[in-house]
């Protein structure tokens, strides 16, 4: 992992508007004080074009200030603006010649321009980007400046290396395939080499595309579906349909040095998104787009991140960014749909994915991701039109196809269709036969029918088994213990779903309802109250009652299942216990 950026690892783009901001008690220019509180707003709502706005205000009140400019520079990457930061930047490293946010989009701009030599003298000059980076951009610099012995040089010291080999080896096999060497390039990632290599998803693209560009169309398939089965991703089954046609796919991983480097930023960025700051994430993967606009992985990435910022509008944005004609068009539509669903623009998510349901008819997990949509919505019979549609296009039956069923199950189940829902269910396990969900989910949908409760009990004990801290396949385990009138058994159950799940509803009611069964009358009545509290507007209202919550505080339990028509296990057993 790289070391630039060690504050912003930990602790955001807040940081860098803080650490050498004047305090507020401290500033005297009302301009100033307003747009750097609104910076920092925007900073924390995640807005970057809002902190561009108020941070370049700031910045014009106090253009000496270290910390807006690098918080300036940050929005202005997350942006992708690379060319507006570039003079920010020049100015931060006038007045801090070691500052390494400036030094980087300085970096940045220079292989942007392919200026080689200002390239190598940055890294040559003190500046590191830290760990395998140096050298491997260091080599890619070569081969931009017409080197390409010196860059072998470079992969051949860094194989000397047991931690470096590996992702020497891969660079290594990029640069062979961008000059034309694809049975060198081959070799190494077949392991041929004496290295063997863990490909990610543009790895195995990359090689396939070398596979084909040597005539090897059924090993490079063969790779596809070894290294990706069954993904559903739209631009693996395009490539593979390419292939299958007997076309020779082209190389595009790499047609330049600058896409070696985008490659290899965008591999950084991969890496640092499973535990980084998102801010950091940003900044190498919008580096790697604006090295190689045409890098979608590093568009996508981009997107990602911004989803998981919650700031939808921009990840929208974002995969708007990526072509039609792109591979990954069918990916990123699917993508935009679902940032728009969660921006509360259901309506134009679905529109989207109708779109592209009409472009690709044949293509399965659009018609999924339109299903998807609909459930959502709670429009059950589109729902169950596009999930039809789906798995009438499959060719075959394949596990992976489990959460389909499932989910149309759950819409025929939801919609008042419990035989079709039931096959569903059932159809799901023949393809997943231990799939803790559906376990619990048809277990759970048994118990409450009052059907097959042995079978319920067994699926759902399977399920507990497979993932024993999920909250709500523990309160199903419990719930179907108390449905079998084995209230002792369920207490502990219920009380440990409720530990997992503290303010979850529908929970608190079953561990009141179950403690009202062995006599615990008080205790039943405070989670019956603790119930009621944590009911809010998302609260799913058929599955928490909240007049009949309050009824049983009322009257208890007894009385609410009497006026409801009785339920004779509970009547009797409870009756025996108090």
């Amino acid at each position: 992992m790289p070391r630039l950026f060690q504050t912003a690892r930990t602790l955001g783009v807040a940081s860098f508007l803080a650490l050498t901001a004047l305090p507020i008690s401290a500033q005297s220019t009302d301009g100033f004080t307003g747009a750097y509180l609104a910076a920092r707003s925007a900073d924390a709502n995640a807005d970057f074009e809002a902190l561009v706005e108020y941070g370049t205000r700031a910045l014009a009140e106090r253009p000496d200030n270290a910390g807006i400019m690098e918080g300036l520079l940050v929005a202005h990457l997350g942006l992708g603006q690379i060319d507006q930061a570039v003079p920010v930047a020049r100015r931060l490293v006038e007045m801090s010649e070691g500052n390494e946010l400036g030094q980087i989009v300085l970096l940045g701009d220079a292989m942007g321009r392919e200026d080689w030599a200002a390239v190598e003298d940055t890294m040559n000059g003190g500046f590191s980007v830290g760990g395998l980076m140096d050298p491997l951009i260091l080599a890619w610099t070569a081969i931009g400046d017409g080197r390409m012995s010196r860059a072998l040089e470079i992969f051949e010291e860094l194989s000397q290396d047991d931690v470096a080999k590996q992702v020497s080896a891969f660079q290594k096999a990029q640069a062979l395939a961008y000059v034309g060497d694809y049975e060198g390039a081959a070799a190494i990632l077949s392991g041929e080499a004496g290295v063997e290599l863990a490909l990610n998803r543009s790895g195995v693209i990359a090689y396939a595309q070398i596979l084909s560009q040597l005539e090897r169309n059924n090993d490079a398939i063969a790779l596809l579906d070894a290294q990706l089965p069954n993904t559903g991703d739209e631009e693996i089954a395009m490539l593979r349909a390419e292939l299958e046609s007997g076309a020779t796919v082209e190389f595009d991983s790499v047609k330049s040095p600058k896409d070696g480097l985008s490659a290899l930023f965008y591999n950084v960025a991969e890496v640092l998104a499973n535990d980084a700051s998102p801010s950091l994430v940003l900044i190498y993967a919008r580096l790697s787009q604006f090295l190689d606009p045409e890098n979608v992985s590093a568009t996508l990435l981009c997107a990602a991140v911004f989803e998981d910022m919650q700031n939808h509008e921009l990840a929208v944005q974002t995969y708007d960014q990526i072509a039609p004609d792109s591979r990954a068009y069918v990916q990123a539509m699917m993508g935009k749909a679902s940032a728009l669903r969660r921006s509360d623009q259901a309506d134009a998510g679905i529109e989207t994915l109708t779109t592209l349901a009409d472009r690709y008819p044949d293509l399965a997990p659009v018609h999924v991701a339109l299903g998807d949509a609909y459930r959502y919505e709670e429009a059950w019979p589109e729902a169950i039109a596009a999930y039809d549609r789906a798995i009438s296009l499959y060719p075959e039956e394949v596990a992976a196809q489990w959460a389909v069923y499932f989910a149309r199950g759950i819409v025929n189940e939801r919609g008042g269709r419990w035989d079709d829902a039931e096959r569903d269910f059932r159809k799901a396990l023949e393809l997943e036969p231990d799939q803790p969900s559906v376990l619990n989910y048809l277990g759970y949908s048994l118990v409450e029918k009052r059907e097959n409760l042995d079978e319920a009990l067994g699926m759902i004990e399977k399920a507990v088994d497979q993932r024993p801290n999920e909250g709500y396949i523990v309160d199903s385990l419990g719930w179907v213990y108390y449905r079998l009138g084995r209230y002792e058994e369920a207490v502990p159950q219920m009380e440990k779903a409720v530990s997992l799940m503290p303010v979850d509803p529908v929970v608190n009611d079953h561990l009141g309802d179950v403690y009202w069964a062995v006599g615990r009358t008080r205790e039943a009545e405070f989670q019956w109250s603790r119930a009621l509290s944590f009911i809010t507007d998302e609260t799913n209202l058929e599955e928490v009652k909240p007049d009949r919550i309050r009824r049983k505080l009322e009257v208890g339990l007894d009385k609410v299942l009497e006026e409801e028509g009785g339920d004779p296990i509970l009547r009797q057993e409870s009756a025996a216990a108090n």
